[in-house]
Order: C-alpha cells, then structure tokens, then sequence
C-alpha cells in the first residue's frame, strides 16, 4: 500500500523478475487489486498490488479507494510504501485508515535520490511511531536493494500454512486482466493530460494459438473529442499504443502476436455504477 507514485507496481514487478503490473510516472495507474505470486525459499508470498491511497469524487476513485483498504483486512502483513522524498503524513493516513492495526512495514523507497544524512533524518522522524511498524526498511530497487534481504524480511513474519497456489504460478490474473493492463500503460506513456484517466480498456478476446497470440480489445472513453485524441492523425495515436502493448504482450506470451484495438464512447462511464460494473469495477452500494 501507499501513495499513488510510490513504486508499489515497480516493486512488484522487480520481486517477480516479469513485467506484470502496470507502472507510469502519472498518478493512480493501478485501478483495481491484482494479486503475485513469488516463490522465496520455503515460502510462498501472495502479494497484492493495490490503487494508491488517494480521495476524489468519481464513482472509480472510491472503488480505487476501497480496494487498497480491501487488501487491508484480506492480508497478513501490509508492506507501506513512502518514497523517502515524501511527508511522514501520508504515513500517519495509512495509520487512520489501518482501522484493524494489520501488521505491517515500512519500505522507504528511492534511497538512492538522497544523500546517507538526509535518509537518517527522515528515519529520525518515524521514530515516533516505532511501536506502530515491525520494522522501517529504507530501500531502491534502481541501486543497493537486494531481493533476496527484503523477502527474507517478509517471510518471517507470515504464517505456516500449505501453499494456496501451484508454484508455478506467478499471477492469479487471467490473460484478459494482464493484456488489459499492458494496453492501459500504454495509454498512459502516450497520451497526455486526461485521456489516461478517463479511459478504460476491456479485453473482448484472447485466441491462444500455437504460433501466435490474438487479442481484442476496446479502448473507452467518455466524449468523441477524446476518441479522436486516443486514435490521433491518420491514426497515428492509436498505432503508437498498439506498437508498446504488442511488444509487452509478446515478450510475457512468447509469441507473435495480433493485437486488434478499437474505440468506444461511453458517456459519463468513470461517473455510473452500471458502466463500472460492465468494465470490472464493482461499487459498493
């Protein structure tokens, strides 16, 4: 968990050594929980990757909002993100909203942008709240971290009981949810301003053949103008994000593959219940 921004998708996808989860410098990429699987020694790790802790009015947003708190009580040991750059506030939110006081540590990430005196400031100002965490990990996954240390921390902590899942499994996501993902970062690396945030993919269908990968999917958004952007000058904006998503879809399928995108409109879709419903994001009532 943490601030959206603070590298839980990066992280992730570093411990998995696969490029799963989807990451982008913009804000509130991740939508929805998607769980990962490490295997780590004798142990299994179950991580699940979470929206970013964020307040805003759209029906989305506090779908993204309730699933991070979801995870809370779903878990057994919270890792909190904060990038060592940020205030100790967001941390002190995290403690508001831990209503059920889940376990949990500290992993003060991008160690490597500050100097070795500002990081023991910062590990000064959480002293206050020592009783609170099971440890505070300052950590880069970019320079000095090594996976190994930072799981050993992890499993020690967790229960005994059989695995959940085939070892051989890195995800519990379905192709569709991955492919959707891949397609979803790709929007975000070449589409500026609102478009990412107000756009949404659905994967129709994935066609696994021998030698090559088929795969339908439907870009949403909410207005015309906006579909215009997204598809772009003699469709030049939608070639670009086809290009990026083929190329992730390929390297994780291992095979060619076709990727065939089409754009709809659905007015106020972020805004609806039922539209939200349609797409995988289920509000609470």
């Amino acid at each position: 968990m943490g601030r959206p921004n603070s590298g839980k998708s990066s992280l992730l996808n570093w411990l998995i050594g696969e490029k799963l989860a989807l990451v982008s410098h913009k804000a509130n990429a991740t939508r929805k929980r998607m769980n990962f699987i490490v295997m780590h020694k004798n142990a299994q790790i179950i991580f699940v990757d979470t929206p970013g802790i964020h307040q805003k009015e759209r029906l989305l947003n506090q779908f993204m909002l309730e699933e991070a708190i979801k995870a809370i009580g779903d878990c057994d040991l919270v890792l909190f993100l904060t990038s060592v750059k940020d205030s100790i506030e967001d941390y002190e939110e995290f403690l508001r909203i831990n209503t059920k006081n889940k376990p949990h540590i500290v992993l003060l990430t991008k160690m490597d942008l500050i100097s070795k005196d500002k990081l023991l400031i910062k590990l000064n100002e959480y002293q206050k709240y020592q009783d609170k965490y099971l440890e505070i990990i300052p950590m880069s996954i970019k320079k000095g971290t090594k996976q190994i240390k930072l799981l050993d921390e992890i499993a020690k902590y967790l229960p005994n009981h059989p695995y959940l899942y085939d070892p051989e499994l890195l995800t519990t996501e379905n192709l569709k949810e991955i492919y959707k993902e891949y397609v979803r970062e790709a929007i975000f690396n070449n589409l500026s301003d609102e478009i990412p945030y107000l756009s949404d993919v659905v994967v129709e269908k994935v066609e696994e053949l021998p030698d090559i990968e088929k795969v339908y999917a439907t870009i949403i958004t909410e207005k015309k103008s906006q579909k215009g952007i997204i598809i772009g000058k003699g469709g030049s904006a939608i070639k670009r994000i086809g290009m990026e998503a083929r190329k992730n879809i390929e390297k994780l399928s291992q095979k060619k593959v076709f990727l065939k995108l089409e754009v709809s409109v659905r007015p106020g879709w972020s805004k609806d219940k039922k539209s939200l419903s349609d797409i995988g994001y289920r509000v609470k009532n």
